[in-house]
């Protein structure tokens, strides 16, 4: 069978994107919300844009919800990127609040007005390596830039799942995380050149062994 990535489609995510970059380094992947596709890929990319609650919304009506637990029992490699990050904590204070996957325990919240420029965040940051070992950030150097996108950041209760921290203003966030088999991003790899395809051939790496 050949090697493939599986993108969950649920509606809210800039899947073509990613899978431009997958085809540019030589992968094949499927945008997919079948999930027997889902649960027979060799690795599987949580992506996501948008608001929280909608996004859980519209993970329970396709009943991808069990097949995301049954991936972190089977300890399947995982990947969520921006939104897709937010999703796998406990709770999120995004207009209410809201129960997603509880993949981490913590909380997402709202970045603090009188403590950063302007919300949300877009652009170029840095990302100092706390886990330097990872095999997530390997030849990526530390404080290269990524792009991001967000409003929001996740607090994990246990900090030791911490790979990566941004500084936006005056506030310090987890901007990576991961545990195991998963692992996720507040930026997008995607869109951050050489830097952020490193990020995708050391998870198809991770997945391949």
């Amino acid at each position: 069978m050949t090697f493939t990535i599986a993108i969950i489609d649920y509606e809210m995510g800039n899947l073509k994107s990613i899978y431009k970059c997958l085809k540019h380094v030589g992968v094949e992947s499927i945008i997919t919300d079948e999930p027997i596709q889902i649960l027979e890929a060799d690795g599987v990319i949580l992506p996501g844009v948008g608001a929280f609650g909608d996004a859980m919304k519209h993970l329970n009506e396709k009943g991808l919800v069990p097949v995301i637990n049954e991936l972190v029992q089977e300890r399947r490699p995982l990947l969520g990127i921006c939104l897709g990050q937010q999703l796998l904590f406990s709770i999120s204070h995004e207009m209410g609040l809201h129960e997603g996957l509880g993949v981490f325990n913590g909380e997402v919240v709202l970045f603090e007005k009188s403590k950063v420029d302007k919300i949300p965040q877009i652009g170029w940051n840095s990302v100092r390596l706390v886990d330097k070992d990872h095999f997530l950030v390997q030849n990526i150097p530390d404080d290269s830039y990524f792009y991001f996108v967000h409003s929001y950041h996740v607090v994990p209760k246990d900090t030791r799942i911490s790979i990566g921290i941004t500084q936006y203003g005056e506030v310090e966030y987890s901007s990576i995380v991961g545990h195991k088999n998963i692992i996720a991003t507040q930026f997008h790899p995607e869109k951050s050149s050489k830097h952020g395809i490193k990020i995708y051939e050391n998870f198809i790496e991770f997945c391949r062994k």
